[in-house]
This record gives C-alpha cells, sequence and structure tokens, in this order.
C-alpha cells in the first residue's frame, strides 16, 4: 500500500484541519481517532473502510457532504478506486 499524504493547514487550540490525499492504493494507516471530527470531501469518490477485525465496508464520499464522527472510531482506510481521493479532516480539539 502507498501511504496517504496529510497536509495540517490549520492548527489552533481549538481545532486542526489536516488535507488527506489518497492516491490510488493508498492507505491511511490503522489509527484511532483521539478527537470528534468532521470530514469534507473535495472529491467524490469511494473509501474502502477497514475494521479493526478486518472487516471491509465502503463509504461513499460526495463533493461537499460533510460528515461527523465522534472520538474513539478505529480504522485504515483505503482508496481501491482508480482516481486520487481528497477530503478535509477538522479535529475538534476537547
Amino acid at each position: 500500500m502507498i501511504s496517504a499524504k496529510s497536509d495540517v493547514q490549520v492548527d489552533t487550540p481549538e481545532v486542526r484541519v489536516t488535507e488527506w490525499r489518497l492516491a490510488p492504493g493508498g492507505a491511511t494507516g490503522h489509527h484511532i481517532h483521539g478527537m470528534d471530527y468532521v470530514i469534507v470531501p473535495v472529491t467524490a469518490g469511494e473509501m474502502t473502510i477497514v475494521a479493526p477485525n478486518g472487516e471491509r465496508s465502503k463509504a461513499q464520499l460526495a463533493v461537499g457532504k460533510s460528515y461527523f464522527r465522534k472520538a474513539g472510531v478505529e480504522h485504515d482506510v483505503l482508496n481501491e478506486t482508480a482516481a486520487e481521493i481528497v477530503f478535509l479532516e477538522v479535529e475538534l480539539k476537547p
């Protein structure tokens, strides 16, 4: 797998905004979210989500259609498509 590229754009005491780019075949690597967060898709696409137990599911991204998740989410995110996936992750600091 190719490592996803991340670019922290904003990092204040209140919030951190990171741009993530997953090339075809890219992956974020297994991780646990330590903060509540919002995902803002920049490109449309389909991500493969891999749970700690190996269970796989698909997540559809639509440009500008944000979604929220609570801290504690644990997964790996893969791009098994032929197009780059780009999204912003907005982490809400406690």
